[in-house]
Formats: C-alpha cells, sequence, structure tokens
C-alpha cells in the first residue's frame, strides 16, 4: 500500500496568489485577514466580510482554507478577536492557526468544532509541548524550522498529533515566537505580525572587543531560503501531515512555480517514482522566481558553514558563474571551475570541516544546465561592495555560448556595466516565460473535479430512482419523477449511469464512486430525468460544499464567561512579603554580587551544566532560594536538560518553554515539584492565557517584551498582580538562533561536534549601523541569544505597580562585572525600598552601560 501523500500548503498574500494556489493543485492554502491578528501585516490580505465568497473559491477547488490569526492579543482587543472568531467560523473556514492560547480559549467557546492548528509561533517544539498544544483543543502542530527530519520523526513517534512542516521559503534566523529585534529596535513587534527584519541587515563582528576583517562578508544573520526537497521521501516515510511552502509576501508567479513544484515532485515519491530531472527543472523556476540562495535549512540538521552565505540579503536567483571580461555592451561569463554546491546554495567557497570532510548534502542544486540563459532573462551582478543598494542589472538582450561560458549582450534598458569587473558572480534573476506561464493558468478559470462524489443508488419497478450522493462529509439526495419502468433493452446499467450521472464537467464533483447494489436490474427511466437528477444534485451538494464543515457557533458573548470561568479555576498562592528583588546571573562575579548584596533569591542561567551544579552550591551556602532557569526551548531529544535540572534540587525553576512546564507539572501523585515560574518566553499578554496557565500551576508569569505600559496595566484590569513579575532591568533577549555565530565566523565545524567550541574562549558581539555592540550567549544546548546592547528599565513604573499588588521584579545580567552588578543592584534595592526615585534609579544604573538605559518596550508608543 503507498504511503499517503502529505497535504500541500500554499501561501496566499492576496486574491491572484489564491487563486495561482488553486490552479496550480494545492491542497490548501492559508491566509490572512485586513483585520490584522496574523504574522503577516504587510501582505494585502482578505476582507472579514467577504471572507464566505473567498471559501466558496477555495472550496469549489477542492481544497482546504486556514486562516493566520496568529499574533499575540493585547487584553483591550479580546472584544475585537471575539468578533472576528464568531464570523470566521461562520464563514467556514477549516481551521485556525493560531499562536496566543487565548485565541484557541475563545474558539473552543464559540465553535467547539472548529479545527486548530499552533502556530510555529506558539513554539511547540517537543512531544511534552504537544501535550500543552493538545490541552488547548490544537489538532495539528507546525513543527519549528530548526528540526532536523530525524528529530521530526522522533517527534512523530511520541505523538499522535498532525504535524505540519515547512518544506520552502525563506527561514528566520530566530525561533519563531521567539524574536524580539522588531520590538526592541524598532518597536514593531514580530509577534504582532510587523517583523522588520533585522536579520537581514549588515552588521560587524566583535570578536573579544576588536573588529573582526570579515571582507565582503556582512549579513551575518540572513539565512538561505529553505528547498527541502531531498527531505520530502523521509517525511513521506513519516507521515507528516502537511508540508507548507512560506510566502505570503510573494506573487502569483512564486506559487505557481513552488506549488507545481513540489505537487509533481510529492506525487513522485509517493508514487515510488520521483522524477529528478523533472526536478532540477523545477528548482531552477523556484530560483528564478525568488531566492537567496537554497539550502536544506535545518532539516539535515545543524549546518553552520552552509545556512548563511552572508554576502546579500535579498533575491539572487540562478547562479551562472563569474564575469570573465567586458567589452562594451558585452559580458563574458564562465562557471566556477570548482563550484561548490552546498545544499541547494550557491557561490562562495565552502571551507572544509576539521579533518577534511565536507558534508554531503541533504539537496542538489539547480545549475545552469537546467536553464540555460536565454534572451529576455534577467540578471544581477554582486555589488562591489556589501553597501551598494544600487546592484547592476537588467535584461539580457543577446546570448552567445562561448566554450563553457557565455557572451551576454546588453542594451537599453540595461545594467551599468562600468560597474561590472571581472571576478564578481552573475545570477539570473528573472524569467518573463514564467510570468506568462502563470497568466496562462489563471485565465483558464477555476480548477474542475477536484472532489471525490459517492452515488448510490435505490429503487425497483414501480417506486422513483433514488438517488443518495455524498462528498466531504456533506450529503444530498434526490428521487425521480417519473417511477422506474421495465427497460426493452439493457436498461439503467451501470456504464449508462456512469455516463448520464457522472458528467459532472463544469462542476467541483468527480465521481469517485458508484453504488448499484440496492438498485433492481432491468429498468429504465429517461436519460432527461437522470440529468435533471445529477443537477438537482450537485446544486445542493455545491452550495454546502462552499460552505464548509458543519458546525455550532455560539451567538451569545462568551469573553467575560470564559475568563471568569478559567480565573474561578486559578489555585490561590501566598502573596508576597513587599517587593522582592529577583537577580538572574549568568556567572559566578554576579552571583558573587547578589551574595554581596544580602539578597533572598537568586534566578541562574549557566552556559555549562558543571558550573551551574557550583554556583547552585555556593547560592544555597550564602542561605539563597535558588531558581534555576530552562533552556528557551527544546527539540525531542533533549529531554535530558529538564532532568539534569530536577537532579540539582532548586527551590524554583524558571520555566521558559512549554515542554518544560509540562515536564515539571506532569509529576507522579505525591512527588513534589518546584515552585515554577514562568518567564517572558512564554508570550503572556492577556488575561485568557494568563489565568489559563496559572490554573494548570505555574505559581507566577512574567509579563512579555511585548507588552507596553498601557496594555500591561490593562491585563492587570483582569489578572492576579501578585502573581506576575516585571523585567525591572535587562538588556532585552533579541534574537534566539540555533545558527552559532560562534561556529560559523571562529571556525570550519559544522554543528557542536566538530566547532572546537570557540564560546568557551571568545567573546562575540554584533555591531549594527549604528554602532551598537549586541552580545552574542551561548546556552547549554549551543543555541544562540543575541542581547540588546542597550539595557531597558521600568524604574519609571515601579510606584504604579507596587500600587496595583505587582511584588516580584527582575534584574537580568548578561555580561556585567561584580562591581556593575553590585552598583545596579543597589539602585534597585534603594528604589523599592523607597529611598531613591526611579530617576535617580536609572541613572544610577546607566553609570557603566556603554549605550544607556532606555524605557524600551515599557514605553507608550504612538
Amino acid at each position: 500500500m503507498p504511503p499517503r501523500r502529505p497535504e500541500i500548503l500554499a501561501p496566499a498574500g492576496d486574491l491572484e496568489s489564491m487563486r495561482a494556489a488553486l490552479a496550480s493543485g494545492a491542497d490548501a492554502v492559508y491566509f490572512g485577514l485586513d483585520e490584522g491578528f496574523n504574522a503577516r501585516a504587510r501582505a494585502d490580505n482578505f476582507n472579514l466580510e467577504r471572507l464566505p465568497e473567498t471559501m466558496a473559491l477555495v472550496h469549489r477547488a477542492g481544497a482546504r482554507a486556514y486562516l493566520t490569526l496568529n499574533t499575540l492579543i493585547f487584553e483591550p482587543e479580546l472584544p475585537v478577536v471575539e468578533r472576528i472568531l464568531r464570523q470566521v467560523a461562520e464563514a467556514g473556514v477549516d481551521a485556525l492557526i493560531v499562536q496566543d492560547p487565548a485565541i484557541a480559549l475563545l474558539a473552543r467557546a464559540i465553535c467547539p468544532q472548529l479545527e486548530l492548528h499552533a502556530s510555529t509561533q506558539m513554539t511547540v517544539s517537543s512531544a511534552e509541548g504537544i501535550r500543552f498544544a493538545r490541552g488547548l483543543g490544537i489538532t495539528r502542530v507546525v513543527v519549528p524550522r530548526e528540526l532536523s527530519t530525524t528529530e521530526i520523526r522522533r517527534l512523530a513517534s511520541q505523538t499522535d498529533m498532525e504535524l505540519e512542516v515547512f518544506i520552502h521559503g525563506a527561514l528566520c534566523m530566530s525561533w519563531s515566537g521567539q524574536c524580539l529585534t522588531s520590538e526592541a529596535w524598532g518597536g514593531r513587534s514580530a509577534n504582532r505580525g510587523q517583523c522588520a527584519q533585522s536579520c537581514r541587515l549588515p552588521y560587524d563582528l566583535m570578536v573579544d572587543g576588536q573588529k573582526r576583517d570579515l571582507g565582503d562578508v556582512k549579513y551575518l544573520l540572513s539565512p538561505k531560503d529553505l528547498a527541502g526537497v531531498r527531505a520530502v521521501p523521509e517525511l513521506v516515510d513519516i507521515g507528516v501531515h502537511s508540508l507548507k511552502i512560506e510566502g505570503r509576501l510573494k506573487g502569483p508567479q512564486y506559487v505557481t512555480t513552488t506549488v507545481q513544484g513540489y505537487r509533481r515532485w510529492v506525487d513522485g515519491v509517493v508514487a515510488g517514482k520521483p522524477d529528478e530531472r523533472q526536478l532540477a527543472s523545477d528548482l531552477a523556476d523556484m530560483s528564478l522566481t525568488y531566492s537567496r540562495g537554497f539550502s536544506n535549512g535545518f532539516l539535515a540538521g545543524s549546518d553552520h558553514q552552509t545556512l548563511v552565505e552572508g554576502r546579500f540579503p535579498k533575491h539572487r536567483g540562478l547562479y551562472l558563474g563569474r564575469v570573465r571580461s567586458v567589452s562594451g555592451k558585452e559580458v563574458v561569463v564562465t562557471p566556477d571551475e570548482r563550484p561548490w554546491t552546498g545544499a541547494l546554495g550557491l557561490g562562495g567557497e565552502r571551507p572544509e570541516a576539521p579533518g577534511g570532510q565536507v558534508s554531503s548534502p541533504l539537496a542538489g542544486e539547480p545549475t545552469p544546465a537546467d536553464v540555460d540563459p536565454r534572451p529576455g532573462m534577467g540578471v544581477v551582478f554582486d555589488a562591489s561592495t556589501p553597501e551598494d543598494k544600487h546592484e547592476p542589472g537588467g535584461p539580457i538582450f543577446r546570448v552567445d555560448r562561448r566554450g563553457n561560458g557565455w557572451v551576454l549582450g546588453f542594451g537599453h534598458p540595461g545594467p551599468d556595466l562600468g560597474r561590472v569587473a571581472p571576478g564578481q558572480r552573475v545570477w539570473l534573476n528573472s524569467d518573463p516565460s514564467l510570468a506568462r506561464r502563470t497568466e496562462g493558468l489563471l485565465s483558464h478559470g477555476e480548477p474542475e473535479g477536484r472532489i471525490p462524489l459517492t452515488l448510490k443508488l435505490s429503487g425497483a419497478e414501480g417506486t422513483p430512482l433514488r438517488l443518495h450522493a455524498s462528498a466531504w462529509g456533506h450529503e444530498g439526495s434526490a428521487s425521480s419523477q417519473t417511477p422506474l419502468a421495465p427497460a426493452k433493452g439493457k436498461g439503467l446499467d451501470e456504464a449508462l449511469l456512469r455516463d448520464k450521472l457522472g458528467a459532472f464537467g463544469g462542476t467541483p464533483f468527480t465521481l469517485a464512486h458508484l453504488d448499484c447494489s440496492e438498485l433492481a436490474p432491468g429498468l429504465h427511466l429517461p436519460v432527461s430525468e437522470l440529468k435533471a437528477l445529477r443537477r438537482d444534485l450537485v446544486a445542493g451538494l455545491s452550495a454546502a460544499v462552499e460552505r464548509g464543515p458543519k458546525r455550532t457557533v455560539v451567538e451569545t458573548p462568551v469573553l467575560e464567561q470564559v475568563r471568569a470561568s478559567l480565573l474561578a479555576t486559578v489555585p490561590e498562592a501566598p502573596t508576597e512579603d513587599g517587593a522582592r528583588l529577583l537577580p538572574l546571573c549568568r556567572n559566578d562575579e554576579q552571583l558573587e554580587a547578589v551574595i554581596a548584596a544580602g539578597l533572598r533569591e537568586v534566578e541562574l542561567d549557566w552556559m555549562e551544566m558543571v558550573g551551574l551544579q557550583r554556583a547552585v552550591e555556593r547560592a544555597r551556602a550564602a542561605g539563597l532560594r535558588v531558581t534555576i532557569a530552562t533552556v528557551r526551548v527544546q527539540k525531542p531529544g533533549e529531554e535530558g536538560y529538564d532532568a539534569r535540572l530536577d537532579r540539582l534540587r532548586p527551590d524554583a525553576v524558571l520555566v521558559r518553554h512549554w515542554g518544560a512546564m509540562m515536564h515539571f507539572l506532569e509529576r507522579p501523585a505525591g512527588q513534589p515539584r518546584p515552585v515554577l515560574h514562568g518567564d517572558f518566553s512564554l508570550n503572556v499578554t492577556n488575561s485568557l492565557t494568563a489565568a489559563h496557565l496559572l490554573r494548570l500551576g505555574l505559581d507566577t508569569l512574567t509579563f512579555s517584551h511585548d507588552l507596553d505600559e498601557t496594555q500591561l496595566f490593562s491585563l492587570l484590569d483582569h489578572a492576579p498582580a501578585h502573581r506576575f513579575a516585571v523585567a525591572l532591568h535587562h538588556h532585552i533577549a533579541t534574537f534566539h538562533t540555533e545558527h552559532c555565530v560562534y561556529s560559523h565566523n571562529l571556525s570550519n565545524g559544522r554543528d557542536y561536534r566538530s566547532c572546537g567550541r570557540p564560546c568557551e574562549r571568545h567573546q562575540i558581539s554584533l555591531r549594527d549601523r549604528i554602532g551598537l555592540e549586541h552580545p552574542v550567549i551561548v546556552d547549554v544546548g549551543c543555541r544562540n541569544t543575541v542581547f540588546n546592547a542597550q539595557a531597558q528599565s521600568a524604574a519609571s513604573l515601579v510606584p504604579k505597580l507596587l500600587e496595583r499588588g505587582v511584588r516580584r521584579y527582575r534584574v537580568e545580567f548578561v555580561r556585567e562585572t561584580r562591581e556593575e552588578a553590585t552598583r545596579v543592584l543597589n539602585a534597585y534595592q534603594e528604589l523599592l525600598a523607597g529611598k531613591i526615585s526611579p530617576t535617580e534609579a536609572v541613572r544610577r544604573t546607566a553609570v557603566h552601560e556603554q549605550f544607556g538605559v532606555t524605557r524600551g518596550t515599557m514605553q507608550v508608543l504612538s
């Protein structure tokens, strides 16, 4: 029996892209609303009032429609979200893709049958995390792009949850749902669909305080695009339910080439007849429509030497070769003598890994052999410097073959060949024939005949012919006006019935099964009446299919009832006896400063476990309550991290991901557990999510860094203030990434097994365009966190927070010395004691800060 074919899920940023996806054979499309609350606010998106029409279009094509409501929700927005959810359920959307638990909680109250998918923004990355999602009514998880096929297989073996895997498109440098760069640096939150693409900006590499010259490599955090074609056979074997194409900011041409290419490849893999030649051609087309250079992403595991090319942050296309000479309007281009085909990426010399071994890529790459340059195609020449925003490029007017290369002739308009020199790389970056292909596809109208229909007939002489049809969970029936009569010839045999009743041309249906077992033989009915019966059935079933799944929608408001029900089940917890300063330390010097300050509690976040154990022992010896922070994310196979924390027997755990939360909550009856504090990375921005997590068993929560002052106090209007901590002083954790900047830039190793651990000998920072240097810290899982250069302080809010009942105030250190940590702790101790003003506290804490202290995310933005 052949394996089940996974769904091809296509992006739809606008109506034309949606039509292109459906015409190209997508099984499902995903899209957002004009009203927002989706992770691609800059896409054109779709109108809520016209959503029933959109659903009808999708369903007629035999596809499913998934709506993205995958952002965090602020307290004042909950009534708006409730209204949207009600309209969405009534419109017939097949599933919601959600990040915030609050949306899942509301959706279940409004329409229990509405399918819910956990967005990759929810950062569900382990079987334990999936158990949390299941409790919200989630039926599918979009796994993080950081998981390899091996890890996805392991995850699939640990759960029966449907899994959806990103297979193609742009990669985020940060773990989805854990990127705060846009919020920290521009006041536009990626968790609110307003990513500023800080990963696509140039940075200088600072090693131990000195700039490291990397030549023309400037885009240190800009990954290549994902093309996971070679992972498809294993993903099919694993049984993943959906293969997802990224690209709601791309156009119809991109959607057409990717959907058609993956549909052909997946069908071939499932049938056991993969067509390598067709795949090469399809990959070339995908490169020409949009590519920053293709890679495996993380599907083959970490490879820190190939994920980031570093020389450009935008579309390049299909690599052609290097300029050999320039003369007049002609450029001679030859392929590289020793091209490196790193994964699907192109260009550049790949350093060898230790031992001289180059890892085998999971995927092959398109080459000029697959698409020769032709007149009309566009080319771009690499800029001479990374700062050059206007790279030379333009359409080819003439192509002549010369040896193993080409002579490219240009005209007007054309590139400024005065800026093109021998050695520069050349890329084919457009092909008008692909645009014409898409236009032709769309001109054919809507797809037909994609919904399988089962037809059952019954009847006997003297009774009407009765038809019962079912399609996509909908049923219809019809009976003839004329009774069945004896036939003079063959009568209503199966061939005739298939011909007349199964002629579904011009409709969404195709006859999948005809059951005549309950129809007496040798009977007759006029052909005209058979056709009329078919038309009646089609009309009724078409309307039902267009409306979408059968479901009930609660019409009365549910928000207050849901909130009250959640809060009523939150266990009581003791109130802190006065305000408490919570220092989070990352090294021994900072811990010594905490001990000297006479504080009662410390939070420890160590890079390695041996040092952590010594720190726990030192803190306990000083009489401190010890809280240990978990890693920020956890992949399948990494469950041992939580077990190792368990063995240190902390008084409390700072929980940073859903898997760790479930690990510590799911203790056998009678087995004690530590106090559990939820960290900012759980993204709590409203009272529904807060109450749900508190009732599950978390003792306290940390306000999300996405909240400003107004949003924070709106949340406190509906949640118990004494159950919250606020980040009083910290360098916001901007990127949290699987890619290791240390390994990529200071070694030739592809992962932690071959990198030589330069992170233990050096300190890296990334210097941005305005001179701020952002520290890069490695955690115990070898993931990198880029911290904001500027410290943020919520000191100005302390009087109001104290008045509202907030008792826990965290101060996080990154690379502070003992002296610097002491100064910060003393200032905030005096602030909480009412001995100095917020202004004075900020002044004193800013003394050691090279780039100053700001209000950061606590500032109300206009």
